[in-house]
């Protein structure tokens, strides 16, 4: 299955270390990891949130990743607002076996940058 990821500057870093293959361990305030089903949910978190937001570094990218529909199958899926606000809720402990089921590399599809942001 295709998902999407809304993510800031430090995260983006974080992601470019592993070779485009995982997503780094959860910080101890962020107890789920929230990959969404649609591009344009992504969109909307990282122009609206991250590109907003200075431990972001005011940027926000979309990444686009597939991951084993097998593996994705012990999940529910979460609407969290309208329609296509659908997102998986994985906890941060199964996060190393979420990245295990990563198909090939992580892609960013989007940024947006706060041209307002203080430098």
């Amino acid at each position: 299955m295709k998902l999407y990821r809304p993510v800031g500057q430090k995260e983006l870093d974080l992601i470019a270390k592993s070779g485009y293959r995982a997503f780094p361990p959860r910080l101890d305030w962020q107890p789920i990891f929230y990959p969404v089903l649609n591009r344009e949910y992504a969109a909307q978190i990282a122009r609206e949130w991250n590109a907003k937001d200075a431990f972001s570094g005011y940027v926000g990218y979309v990444l686009e990743f597939e991951v084993r529909d097998a593996y994705l199958q012990q999940f529910e899926v979460h609407t969290v607002g309208t329609s296509c606000h659908r997102e998986y809720w994985i906890l941060s402990e199964s996060l190393p076996e979420f990245n295990e089921n990563i198909i090939g590399k992580i892609k960013v599809v989007r940024k947006f940058e706060n041209e307002t942001a203080p430098k």
